[in-house]
């Protein structure tokens, strides 16, 4: 059993105590401006093993390479296409993730056996340091149990990874909420194929033209992304997504069963009295929504539902993002 440390405040000694860590093979939690991450040497492969072990990872689930400059980008990829060099000019550091041709030193572990790697500049600080502390690039997926809602606190970190790893750096809550954008940089179309915080209209703007990948909007299409064919964001009790127009459901099983929870708007939360409710904002503020919607999700675990209503969002710009996590964790027994 190993002993984890949280780190709030953290100093330079304490960052440098972090880049140690992962000197050794070992494993460090840290903020993003998204959700928390789980981090290894990005070209040690046992490290990267050990990220698998710990999250009960698939591991055809490739991890992203996190860098703390644009100059460590060359590190990892062999082409950076002016599409990439586009986007990192506009959204760098920022909620990115851009797949790129990877470099031979990149351990398979690390890809999933892919010759692609996805690229991520964090806009945190936190994370920035800890990076440079460590002096390499820093291969993490979400710091959570696989399938779990992912941790936008370093507390939620902790309920799912203590005793399992050595260090948590406690930046505070995550200011996103959701994963990263993902774009494929290697397709002749760039290609989006895991919707966050850099819209698909934001892309347009600089790019031009943005293909979505097709199993975005067609459950029944294999995706590009190996890991985006797994239910993610899961609570623990069957989540089922309602609109406006089932409201009349929603409000006659709050009423006559107990252990239903209601994660939904303001502006719903105001008609529906519902005992065990979680407030993820006003339905007019998205970003709101996303910041909330895993803290939500987490919250009816601890209160133990055995079903909760999620309410849906508009799937224009972040919307679609919101959209995507709630239907990866719902559930589909209904």
């Amino acid at each position: 059993m190993i002993e984890t440390r949280i780190l709030k405040n953290p100093t330079a000694e304490d960052f440098s105590v972090a880049g140690d860590l992962i000197r050794e093979g070992k494993l460090v939690a840290f903020p993003t401006e998204t959700v928390y991450g789980l981090g290894a040497d990005g070209f040690n492969a046992k490290a990267c093993d050990k990220i698998f072990a710990v999250k009960e990872r698939p591991a055809d689930n490739p991890l992203i390479e996190h860098v703390c400059s644009l100059e460590m980008v060359d590190r990892v990829a062999r082409e950076i296409p002016l599409a990439a060099e586009k986007l990192f000019a506009a959204f760098s550091p920022g909620p990115l993730t851009l797949i790129l041709k990877k470099r031979p030193e990149i351990p398979s572990e690390v890809t999933a056996g892919l010759d692609t790697v996805g690229v991520r500049f964090p806009d945190h600080d936190f994370a920035r340091a800890f990076i440079k502390a460590a002096d390499t690039p820093i291969a993490a997926p979400s710091a959570n149990i696989s399938g779990r809602p992912s941790p936008t606190t370093a507390q939620a970190v902790f309920e799912d990874l203590h005793n399992k790893i050595p260090m948590i750096i406690d930046g505070g809550d995550c200011n996103f909420g959701l994963e990263s954008t993902i774009v494929d940089c290697t397709s002749e179309i760039p290609t989006i194929l895991r919707p966050g915080a850099i819209t698909r209209e934001m892309l347009v703007e600089i790019l031009g033209e943005v293909q979505i990948d097709s199993a975005l909007k067609d459950s029944d299409a294999v995706p590009k992304a190996p890991g985006m064919k797994y239910r993610h964001y899961a609570p623990r009790a069957a989540l089922k997504l309602f609109n406006q127009d089932s409201l009349d459901e929603v409000i006659f099983t709050v009423k006559n069963f107990n252990r239903v929870g209601l994660l939904a708007s303001s502006e719903t939360l105001e008609k529906i009295p519902a005992k065990i409710s979680f407030n993820y904002g006003s339905r007019h503020d998205l970003r709101s929504i996303a910041a909330n919607l895993y803290e939500g999700l987490r919250f009816f675990d601890d209160q133990e539902v055995d079903l909760i209503f999620a309410e849906e969002t508009v799937e224009t710009g972040l919307g679609f993002a919101i959209m995507n996590r709630l239907r990866k964790a719902s559930s589909n027994d209904f």
